[in-house]
């Protein structure tokens, strides 16, 4: 991967990553948040571009879906390719992934995730398909099935009738809701359900045992957990206390790069785009750990145009792949 300078018109976009003056663009979906960071990660990709494009191209298998790790078609790597093609403006083989979402019908049988990845996958592609499967009809049996993941703390949680919600669940909830156009039940009651899951470093940990009182929380947050969570906040219009940033900031490695809680023994790609997402939200400088966060990217990248996770790991694949993408794009600019 070589990376490019600043184009000289790179200001223009910088009101559109950071979130400008306003940091809560409550009329942008999280989908398309990432989608918009992600779009300029050509910028520092140059002539690879074209690799990660044709990478992703060869994920996707001839029922239409895009491979998970053992090449087999699944929902939730399906998004990563789809939005993966989205962010490089390469042509999308929408009759093909039109064809696999059909198989699905509304989401009878799937699990939380795979049904959400359900609902924003066919959004990705609305207006490109001549299938219409995002009628209302389609998206209120899509909404029913979700409702039935709403814990009884007003959170979401990938397990049915439980007590209590996880920063995940809440994150891909509100993302659904936003993907089907359709405004989230009682959302100061998801926002409720996170002040659970907060921690005592002034973070949040994806999920709870059990209610407990405030002087039992966890002491140790997590990196994607407290990312879900200030993306959810934000796109409440809900304020995060500004020693979040602080706390994440905390996290980069010495070589670069995110850890995914204080105690990781390394750093990986997936905490790396999170936390740079989430701090730009914030709009709490990063400025600092940029340059060092590149060197680690680059030593992700491998030349058939894709992203491993982390240096331990041996698979390419969407996933990390677009991830690397929007972290680039964060870093871009």
């Amino acid at each position: 991967m070589r990376r490019k300078t600043r184009p000289i018109g790179w200001l223009k976009f910088q009101w559109l990553v950071s979130f400008g003056q306003n940091p809560v663009h409550s009329a942008v979906s999280i989908r398309l948040e990432m989608l918009q960071v992600a779009r300029l990660a050509p910028k520092l990709l140059g002539e690879s571009t074209e690799l990660v494009a044709s990478f992703l191209r060869r994920q996707q298998n001839d029922d239409g879906g895009f491979k998970d790790r053992m090449s087999k078609s699944d929902l939730y790597y399906t998004v990563f390719g789809v939005e993966g093609l989205l962010a490089l403006q390469a042509e999308l083989p929408v009759t093909r992934i039109a064809s696999y979402l059909k198989s699905f019908g509304s989401g009878e049988g799937l699990d939380f995730v795979h049904l959400c990845c359900l609902a924003r996958a066919w959004s990705a592609i609305a207006g490109r398909s001549s299938t219409d499967s995002c009628a209302a009809d389609f998206r209120e049996r899509i909404l029913r099935r979700i409702e039935q993941f709403r814990s009884k703390d007003g959170g979401y949680s990938p397990v049915t009738g439980v007590e209590c919600g996880t920063a995940y669940g809440c994150f891909l909830a509100l993302g659904a809701y936003q993907d089907l156009k359709a405004q989230l039940p009682e959302p100061l009651r998801l926002a409720q359900s996170l002040k659970f899951l907060e921690t005592a470093d002034s973070a949040w940990t994806n999920e709870r045992v059990a209610v407990a009182p405030a002087a039992q929380r966890p002491k140790v947050g997590s990196t994607n957990a407290t990312a879900a969570a200030v993306t959810v906040l934000r796109n409440l219009s809900l304020p995060v206390n500004s020693s979040v940033g602080g706390w994440l900031l905390a996290r980069c490695h010495s070589a670069g790069g995110f850890l995914a809680a204080p105690n990781a023994p390394m750093p990986d790609l997936l905490s790396t785009a999170t936390a740079l997402h989430a701090l730009a939200g914030m709009q709490a400088s990063f400025e600092q750990v940029k340059e060092k966060c590149l060197d680690f990217i680059d030593t992700l990248w491998r030349n058939e145009g894709a992203f491993h996770g982390h240096w331990g790991d041996e698979h390419l694949d969407c996933e990390y792949t677009f991830y690397g993408l929007l972290a680039l794009g964060h870093l871009s600019f």
